[in-house]
C-alpha cells in the first residue's frame, strides 16, 4: 500500500521544496495538495465536516505553483492535486498547466479533482452550483480531448470549442490518471464513468454497514456492472489516523494508497509527524 501526505502550503508552514525533499527521502510515495482560490466572508456554505474553518483554507498556495516547486527538487515523488477543483477552473487552460506539470515532472503528476462544497466559493468564478457535476464532466472530457488529439474539439452544454491545437501533450499516455474525489454513491459513479481512480470519503474506518470497507464493496460491484475492471480504479483514502491496525483495515479491504495530513507548520514541528509515519510505513510492509 502506498503512502502520501497531503499540505496546506502557507506563508507560515514548511515549504514546498523542503517538504518534498523530506518525503522523497524517507520513501514516501507522493505529496498532494488541495485548493482553494478564496474564502467568501460570507460563508454562506457550511463546513461539510463542521465548525468553523481552519485558517489555512484561506491562506493555501495555488496547488499547480507549489507541486511544480516540489517536482523540481525532487525525481521520484509523484505529486498530486488533492484536489483539484474543476468548477473554478478553465479547461483549456488546465489542461494546459496539468500536460505541462506531467512533463516536467517526467510523468509523476496524478490528477486529483472534484466538484466543490463551498457554493459561495463556486459561485464567485461564475459557476451555477446547481448543474456543477455536469460542467465538470464536460471539462474533464474536453481535456482528455486536448491530452489525446492533435486537433480536438468539443460540444457540450456548458464546454465548447471548434477545432484548435494545444502542446506539449502529457508525458503520461494518455493523460495522467484521472482520480475523482467524493462521497458513495455519486462520485463514485462519476469516478467509473470518466475517472482511473477514487477518492472516497472515509469519516469510518472500521467494519459495519457505514464503514468504508462496504463502500469499497459496492464500488467494486458497481464497477463490474458499468464494465469496468476494478484494478484499473485504485483507491485512495485522505487524513487518515496514524493507527497501525486502521492501516492494516486499510490494506485488507483493498485500498492502494492512503494519505496523511500535515498541518500548516514549519519544518520543526513537521519532521516527528514524518519520522512517526515513516516507522508506520516500515511496520506496515514488514
Amino acid at each position: 500500500m502506498k503512502i502520501g501526505a497531503v499540505m496546506f502550503f502557507t506563508t507560515y508552514s514548511m515549504q514546498p521544496a523542503e517538504l518534498a525533499r523530506e518525503l522523497e527521502d524517507r520513501g514516501f510515495e507522493s505529496l498532494w495538495v488541495p485548493e482553494h482560490t478564496h474564502i467568501p466572508s460570507s460563508r454562506k456554505t457550511a463546513y461539510r465536516v463542521g465548525g468553523p474553518l481552519i485558517r489555512p483554507y484561506y491562506d493555501i498556495y495555488d496547488p499547480f505553483i507549489a507541486l511544480n516547486t516540489a517536482a523540481a527538487v525532487t525525481t521520484n515523488l509523484k505529486i498530486g492535486t488533492g484536489i483539484a477543483l474543476l468548477t473554478q477552473r478553465d479547461p483549456i487552460v488546465t489542461a494546459k498547466m496539468v500536460s505541462s506539470l506531467d512533463q516536467i515532472s517526467k510523468g509523476r503528476f496524478l490528477f486529483g479533482v472534484g466538484n466543490g462544497w463551498n457554493q459561495d466559493e463556486i459561485e464567485n468564478h461564475g459557476t451555477d452550483f446547481k448543474p456543477r457535476h455536469v460542467l465538470a464532466r464536460e471539462r474533464i472530457e474536453a481535456m482528455k480531448a486536448i491530452w489525446t488529439n492533435d486537433e480536438p474539439e468539443y460540444h457540450g452544454q456548458f464546454v465548447n470549442f471548434d477545432k484548435m491545437q494545444q502542446n506539449p501533450k502529457p508525458f503520461q499516455k494518455p493523460y495522467p490518471p484521472v482520480i475523482v474525489g467524493g462521497a458513495y454513491p455519486y462520485a463514485a459513479r462519476r469516478a467509473i464513468r470518466y475517472g482511473n481512480g477514487w477518492i472516497p470519503r472515509a469519516d469510518r474506518l472500521e467494519e459495519g454497514e457505514d464503514g468504508i470497507g462496504t463502500f469499497i464493496k459496492l464500488f467494486h460491484k458497481d464497477c463490474i456492472e458499468a464494465g469496468r475492471d476494478p484494478k484499473e480504479l485504485p483507491i485512495t483514502i485522505f487524513r487518515t489516523a496514524d493507527n497501525i491496525e486502521q492501516l492494516r483495515y486499510c490494506e485488507s479491504i483493498g485500498v492502494d494508497r492512503i494519505v496523511f495530513t500535515l498541518p500548516a507548520e514549519p519544518r520543526d514541528k513537521l519532521l516527528p509527524i514524518m519520522d512517526r509515519w515513516q516507522g508506520l510505513m516500515k511496520e506496515l510492509n514488514g
